[in-house]
């Protein structure tokens, strides 16, 4: 059986870099379309503060970023066409996923807020019109923490019953009883899933696990995942577990999972063999295993003390299994197949009985569907509601982008002109929204003389003025000359302004 020292190389190893941070607030990717990949660490800080996203190039400190709030996840993903072909950051932290494109601030998304418990907003209403007592107040909050638990109940509730005196929890409810109450949930985990294509550079969907116990998957669609299983089997491990990552080495075919302990090592298993140990001078906090540099294979380790320790997997590295070990591996694993019930029989039967009718109604079911899709296709043609032009005599392309966390957002409008040698003439942009919520800087521009193949950029400031917290659509037209109808039409959701967040 090979050692460690035949399989990995220390290409870097620095107990001093003052890293706090774990496996999930750490990613690997090719960030400037350059072949060589960064590490990206999401640093926790001190906890309370001096967060940071920072960006290594090899073992040198390549860029940070200041985060606001305590990260809880890092990743990278492809969320767009766009050439050169590189990766989008984003990063979790509490109700909000934040998008860094070429390592700048892009995009903020916000949670959804959930419904707040009746008991608990006319504790507060009551509280605010001075018909509660903060003991009261106390009482009946710590109650209905007993009822429904502590995430059933909003931020503000939680911080309140966390003071620690009859002073503090005065203070803080005069404070805060003046503002809307909401209960809005954070993001625990999240992941990617691929669009439409497989390939590394395909563009993903984020997929985000909330402490609500629900799932929201972000653009395109949103699905529904049903999901059971059974424990197979289980290993006794001689210390407790303190991180875990998966070793995909696509080289060799295989996929390990390697495990950090609590007494200074990495175990790493194929199955539930062991094939691997590697020793380390201090616990490790978090780990990530994949493309560095331009090395394929590369685990990162990062201790408890803050250091970091870079290991590369050896070409020639092998991970068998010995004899002693595969002995019981050759035993099936019998499933526990339940019997087949009366209901399962009842129903085949009646499938057999009436096979035909339901075919004829799935048949039917479909040409009804077909025919809502060709009347919905039409109608948007007729509206001209398509970002896209199918106009032989005005063939254009229009896309829009939302840039920054508000109250102030910026438009961005790309107008494109698809023919091959017409130039399109009297175009406008129009902006339309709702004046009670947005105030819209430019809302009607001017578009010269667009020549095909050119990309013309028309922008405009879009201000909240809303005092509710709430967000909206805004439509954008492309007209020509005098005609009524518009040439094309976007629909663009904008986001939840920054200024509202904090309650």
């Amino acid at each position: 059986m090979m050692t460690e020292n035949e399989r990995w190389l220390t290409a870097h190893h620095d107990p001093l870099a003052a890293l706090y941070t774990f496996s999930a607030c750490m990613a690997l990717a090719d960030l400037h379309g350059d072949g060589e990949s960064k590490l990206i660490i999401a640093d926790l800080g001190t906890g309370a503060y001096n967060m940071k996203l920072k960006v290594y190039k090899g073992t040198s400190l390549m860029s940070e970023n200041t985060l606001i709030d305590l990260p809880t996840g890092v990743i990278t993903f492809h969320m767009d066409t766009t050439e050169p072909r590189v990766p989008a950051v984003a990063v979790a932290s509490g109700s909000y996923i934040y998008i860094y494109k070429n390592l700048r601030p892009y995009f903020k998304f916000t949670l959804p807020t959930l419904e707040v418990n009746s008991a608990e907003f006319d504790a507060w209403s009551q509280a605010r019109d001075e018909l509660l007592d903060v003991s009261m107040l106390y009482e009946i909050l710590d109650s209905l923490r007993q009822e429904v638990g502590e995430c059933g109940l909003t931020t503000r509730s939680q911080r309140f019953l966390m003071c620690p005196d009859h002073a503090s929890q005065a203070t803080f409810l005069n404070q805060h009883k003046g503002f809307i109450l909401k209960r809005q949930t954070v993001v625990t985990c999240f992941a990617t899933l691929k669009k439409s294509h497989a390939e590394d550079d395909a563009i993903s969907c984020l997929v985000l696990g909330t402490e609500s116990a629900n799932i929201f998957i972000l653009d395109p669609e949103a699905f529904t995942i049903l999901n059971s299983g059974k424990r197979l089997w289980s290993l006794k491990l001689p210390a407790a577990i303190t991180c875990v990552e998966t070793l995909e080495i696509r080289t060799l075919g295989l996929t390990l999972t390697a495990l950090g302990m609590a007494d200074n090592r990495v175990m790493i298993y194929r199955d539930k063999h062991l094939v691997d140990t590697i020793y380390t001078e201090d616990r490790i906090s978090a780990m990530k295993f994949g493309r560095f540099g331009r090395e394929d294979n590369t685990l990162v380790l990062v201790m408890k003390g803050g250091g970091l320790l870079v290991k590369i997997l050896k070409r020639t590295a092998r991970f068998e299994i010995e004899e002693a070990q595969g002995s019981s591996h050759a035993l099936a694993v019998k499933l526990n197949i339940p019997k087949k019930t009366k209901l399962f029989v009842d129903q085949t039967m009646r499938e057999r009985e009436n096979c035909v009718l339901m075919h004829r109604v799935f048949q039917h079911d479909l040409y009804r569907l077909r025919l809502n899709t060709a009347r919905a296709y039409v109608q948007s043609l007729e509206t001209s509601s398509n970002p896209v032009s199918l106009s032989q005599t005005e063939p254009l392309k229009l896309s829009a982008q939302v840039l920054g966390l508000g109250p102030t957002f910026k438009l961005r409008v790309e107008l494109q002109n698809t023919s091959s040698t017409s130039p399109s003439l009297q175009l406008a942009v129009i902006f339309h929204c709702d004046d009670r919520i947005y105030s819209v800087n430019k809302s009607y521009i001017q578009i010269p003389i667009l020549i095909p193949g050119v990309i013309h950029v028309a922008e405009t400031l879009v201000t909240c003025i809303s005092e509710l917290g709430i967000s909206d659509t805004v439509r954008v037209f492309v007209v020509k000359g005098k005609a009524s109808r518009p040439l094309l039409t976007a629909v663009i959701s904008m986001p939840v302004a920054e200024i509202f967040m904090g309650s």
